[in-house]
Order: C-alpha cells, then sequence, then structure tokens
C-alpha cells in the first residue's frame, strides 16, 4: 500500500500561525511578520534546519532572555561604515535593519560595510543574501559562532563553525545565492538529526572526548569537523575577523567563551555584512553582460548555479503547499497548543 501524500499546508497560513507564536513570546507585530515570514521562506527555499524546526527552540531562547524580544536597534553611520547595536534581536529581525542602512548609502559610496553587534541568530544566512540580491546588491556576510569546530590533536573546540554567504544579482534570472558552515555539515543537520533520532555520516563530527562518532546525540555535545580541513578552518578565520573582532565590544569580550547549548543557537553575537553596487565600478551593463558570460559557460559545462534549486522550490511551494516532516509537525501542533494558538487546520488544496 502507498504511503498517503504528505499533507502541505499554505505558506500564508503558516506565515500567520508563526507570527502569532512569537507575538505570544513578546515581539512586536512587525518583528513576529518579519521572523515569521523568513522562517516560512527558509523552508520553502530547501533550508529545512533553519526553518520551522527552529520555532520552538526561538520561543525557549526568547524566554530564556537569550534573545531580546523588543531589541531597541541602533545605527551609527561612519565613512563607509556603519555599525549596528541589535541589542539582543534575533539575526531575522537585524539583517533587514543592516540591509536597509547600506542601501541608503550604497549609491554614493559604492559599497558599505556594515558591523553589526549584539545579534542572535540569522538562520540561513543565504536568505539575507538572498533579499539584498533581490534588491539589486551584491552581498557577502558572515556571523560569528562559540568555538565548535575541532581538527586532530583538538582537546576542545578552537573556532566557530562560523557560516558565511553571499548573493549576487543576476540579469533576467534568480539571484545566485551560496551558504555554507564551515564545517562539513552544518550544526543544524545534527540537531534536527538527533531530534528525529537518525545517525549522522562518518566523518561529520566527533563526541566531546574527540573520538569521531556517528551519534546525533553525541555529536551535538561534540565538536564539529572543518570542511577541507585546514581549508575550512582559514575561512571561519576570516569570518572571526570580520564578524567577531570588528564587531567586539568590552560586553562580548566577557562572553567570548560561551559554549553553543545542545538546544539551539546563542546570542548577542558578531555580524558582517559587506554590500557592494553591481553599477558602481565599470557600470551595471558591463557588470550584467560579465555575469551572463560566465554563468553561461558554467552551466553549459553541465553545473547548476547556487540559489537555482532554492528558487524553483519556493515557486512550487507557494503554489502547491508546503509539507511538513511529521516530527516537526507535532512539534509545532504541541507548541501551539501550550500556547493556546491552533495549528493551521485546513490544508492546501
Amino acid at each position: 500500500m502507498a504511503d498517503p501524500a504528505p499533507v502541505r499546508y499554505r505558506a500564508a497560513d503558516l506565515e500567520s500561525w508563526t507570527a502569532a507564536v512569537f507575538r505570544a513570546a513578546g515581539t512586536t507585530d512587525a518583528d513576529a511578520g518579519t521572523i515569521a515570514r523568513a522562517l516560512v521562506r527558509s523552508d520553502l527555499r530547501g533550508y529545512r534546519t533553519h526553518g520551522l524546526t527552529r520555532v520552538a527552540s526561538y520561543v525557549q531562547r526568547f524566554a530564556e532572555g537569550e534573545f531580546n524580544p523588543r531589541p531597541r536597534i541602533d545605527v551609527q553611520t561612519r565613512e563607509g561604515t556603519i555599525v549596528v547595536d541589535a541589542d539582543g534581536a534575533l539575526g531575522h529581525v537585524a539583517a533587514p535593519v543592516a540591509q536597509a542602512a547600506a542601501q541608503a548609502q550604497l549609491a554614493a559610496r559604492g559599497q558599505v560595510f556594515v558591523a553589526v553587534r549584539e545579534c542572535g541568530h540569522l538562520g540561513a544566512l543565504g536568505l539575507h543574501a538572498l533579499a539584498a540580491a533581490e534588491h539589486g546588491m551584491f552581498c557577502i556576510l558572515g556571523q560569528r559562532t562559540p568555538p565548535l569546530l575541532a581538527m586532530e590533536g583538538f582537546t576542545e573546540p578552537g573556532i566557530g563553525h562560523n557560516p558565511i554567504a553571499f548573493g549576487c544579482p543576476v540579469a533576467g534570472r534568480d539571484p545566485l545565492v551560496f551558504d555554507i558552515a564551515c564545517s562539513v555539515a552544518a550544526r543544524g543537520h545534527i540537531l534536527l538529526a538527533a531530534r528525529e533520532g537518525r545517525p549522522i555520516p562518518a566523518g561529520w563530527a566527533v563526541d566531546r572526548h574527540g573520538r569521531p562518532t556517528t551519534d546525533a546525540r553525541e555529536a551535538a555535545d561534540g565538536m564539529l569537523l572543518p570542511a577541507g580541513g585546514h581549508k575550512g578552518v582559514g575561512i571561519a578565520m576570516m569570518v572571526e575577523c570580520l564578524a567577531g573582532a570588528f564587531t567586539a565590544t568590552a560586553d562580548s569580550l566577557e562572553r567570548f567563551v560561551a559554549r553553543v547549548p545542545a538546544a539551539g543557537a546563542v546570542g548577542r553575537q558578531g555580524a558582517f555584512f559587506w554590500f557592494l553596487d553591481p553599477g558602481g565600478f565599470a557600470g551595471r551593463a558591463v557588470f550584467d553582460a560579465y555575469t551572463a558570460r560566465w554563468t553561461g559557460i558554467y552551466e553549459g559545462a553541465g553545473g547548476r548555479l547556487p540559489g537555482t534549486r532554492g528558487a524553483r522550490l519556493e515557486r512550487a511551494g507557494r503554489a502547491d503547499g508546503l509539507a511538513l516532516a511529521p516530527d516537526i509537525e507535532r512539534e509545532l501542533r504541541a507548541l501551539g497548543e501550550r500556547l493556546g494558538i491552533p495549528f493551521p487546520p485546513a490544508p492546501a488544496a
């Protein structure tokens, strides 16, 4: 007997429900909507480890004071740079502020570096890179995490897995979006496997004693292995400089050695955004022509541009609805019952 077709929910219904949950967690109506749209879009584009699976842990982080539900975000504009004090805001709320501030300066300057202090989890960084590219900007961004990576011979984590992403507009096409952590696998994949009781592939992580493991729960309490060995560590070091050192404050130094909790991400970390105007150098026509040429060569050789699959999945999901993993749906329903916010009853037609 064939398995029943998965239940699909309208993206708009999931956004409304998720926004109601974050309003109950203490955020403003505007911020609740921003967070909800980002999380649902993450799922739509295939970032399942950073979408609705994060709702319950984010609510917990708000309750524990790890994230600030009512931040007073401060923006300071300097010569060629912008400093955003996110005041503990969830990254999904702080990122649009950084982008808007940069966009206001970009035409006059050609490029703007934004240092974001005291920022909560940014979620899928590719989503923020995509948003910038959709507004015609090139963007590279990264976020510092507490130490999670280890190499052979390490007795404890030495540096964060420090995710990094970039987005680039492509004339007449979906934007180019590339998003990675500096580990072999993002920690979100390990947390999701632990919740679902699945093992992880060999080579992803070691346990807290430094021994290789395929047990997701042991890995969540252990250390991640870097992608490409020392090459991945080197990229993590670059992000540590840009997202850590350039955003550091006396208070952040006090929290420098914080470990990531098993249940999810910590708050008040540094991040950077570097925005460039594609028309601010040789001109937009030349930029577009060059981008079309090199992407055409790449696709002609058999490659698939990063971002095209996500765009296709999002269009399909908005048209046909979004299916949730059974354990995630159960968790969301239970959260809704606890908060008195019924889960959307009607699946997409």
